[in-house]
């Protein structure tokens, strides 16, 4: 493993652990040269699932895209990287587990608002307004009586 700092090939493992997910697992390393520390991530390769796009295209399913995508919702809010981490992860593993091959980006966004609603009312909010294209007040008001309502559901 290179090291991001000095790009000196020669480090050492200093902890290793499972994530929650179970399906990753997380290392410290420290650099033999420049002595800096860091983190590298290792995860099982993911069968190719292709996200179909509004205008047909097709393309791989990208979870850096959807964690730009929750971390764009989530900026200046409480969430923690960690728990941005965790809800990517579940994100992920969800549309392995219902799609084989394709899935639509619509379906890919609408598990990402089902993820995103119980993290943070606002993030959730805020992705809903880029991801449905809101045009007024009332898509922010409907938005927010249909979450209020599907809460209220569930108690």
């Amino acid at each position: 493993m290179r090291c991001p700092f000095c790009q000196h090939d020669n480090d050492r493992v200093l902890d290793t652990r499972a994530n929650e997910d179970g399906f990753s697992v997380r290392r410290r390393r420290c650099c033999n040269n420049c002595r800096r520390r860091f983190t590298t991530y290792e995860r099982v390769e993911e069968i190719g699932i292709r996200v179909i796009k509004k205008d047909l295209v097709r393309e791989p399913l990208n979870r850096e895209k959807i964690r730009a995508g929750i971390e764009t919702a989530c900026w200046k809010r409480p969430p923690s990287r960690e728990r941005i981490d965790s809800v990517v992860e579940g994100i992920v593993a969800e549309i392995h587990g219902q799609f084989e091959d394709e899935v639509s980006s619509r379906q890919v966004g609408e598990i990402v608002m089902k993820h995103l609603a119980p993290l943070d009312a606002v993030a959730f909010v805020r992705f809903a307004s880029v991801y449905q294209e809101f045009d007024s007040l009332n898509d922010f008001v409907n938005v927010l009586s249909g979450r209020q309502q599907a809460s209220k559901a569930s108690e």
